[in-house]
C-alpha cells in the first residue's frame, strides 16, 4: 500500500488557497489530489432558507469535521472515498457525491485546517497562505458575485460582520503551527520552492 502525504493549504477567504491547492496538483500531475474543505459545510436542509442565510459560515462550527476526518482516514488507507457536494447557493449537501481517487499526495485546502488540534497531525506539510485584507475583499467580491449571485452590498456587510472578524479569532492563529508561511500574490521562486519541500517531505 502506498503512503498517502496530506498537505494542508490554509489561509483567509480570498487569500489565494484554493488557487495554489490547484496549481499544486496541475505540477504534481496524477501523483495529487486535490481536496477542499468547502465540501464539508453541514447540511442545513432541517433549517428554513432565513434561517440557513443567518448561519455563520466563516465559524469553523460549520463544518462537520467527523466527515472529513473519516475520508481523510480512507485516503489514507489506500482506498478512493466519496466526498460531499454542496450547494452553497441553498446552503445544502446535495444527495450525489463525486469519488475522489488516491494519490500519494493529496492537496487539502480551508480556513481552518489546523484548528482543530486533532487534525494538526495528518498533515507531514502545511502552507499558511498570507494576503492582505484589501485583496482578499476583492477578491471575495468577484467570486461571490459571479458564483454565488450575491450583491456586493451583502458580500460587504457579510466580510464586516462575519469574515474579517472570524478570520482573526480562527484563521490569523492557525499561522504559528504552519510549516511555511507565504504571501500571496505569490512569487514564481516561492511556488518552486513549495513545490520542492512537497516533493521531498518525508
Amino acid at each position: 500500500m502506498q503512503h498517502v502525504q496530506f498537505i494542508a493549504v490554509i489561509g483567509g477567504s480570498g487569500s489565494g488557497k484554493t488557487w495554489l491547492a490547484k496549481e499544486l496538483v496541475a505540477r504534481l500531475g496524477d501523483q495529487a489530489a486535490h481536496l477542499s474543505l468547502d465540501h464539508f459545510y453541514r447540511d442545513l436542509s432541517h433549517l428554513s432558507p432565513a434561517q440557513r442565510a443567518l448561519t455563520n459560515f466563516d465559524d469553523p462550527a460549520a463544518i462537520d469535521w467527523d466527515s472529513l476526518q473519516s475520508i481523510l482516514k480512507t485516503l489514507a488507507s489506500g482506498e478512493s472515498a466519496q466526498i460531499p457536494i454542496y450547494d452553497f447557493a441553498q446552503h445544502l449537501r446535495k444527495k450525489e457525491t463525486s469519488t475522489l481517487e488516491c494519490r500519494p499526495f493529496v492537496i487539502v485546502e480551508g480556513l481552518w485546517l489546523l484548528h482543530p488540534e486533532c487534525l494538526r497531525e495528518s498533515f507531514e506539510l502545511s502552507v499558511f497562505v498570507d494576503c492582505p485584507e484589501a485583496l482578499r475583499l476583492q477578491r471575495r467580491i468577484e467570486r461571490d458575485q459571479i458564483t454565488r449571485g450575491r450583491s456586493e452590498e451583502s458580500i460587504l456587510n457579510q466580510f464586516a460582520q462575519q469574515v474579517q472578524p472570524m478570520h482573526l479569532r480562527y484563521v490569523e492563529p492557525q499561522r504559528e503551527f504552519a510549516s511555511y508561511c507565504i504571501h500571496s500574490p505569490l512569487s514564481q521562486e516561492d511556488f518552486d520552492l513549495l513545490l520542492r519541500a512537497i516533493v521531498f517531505v518525508e
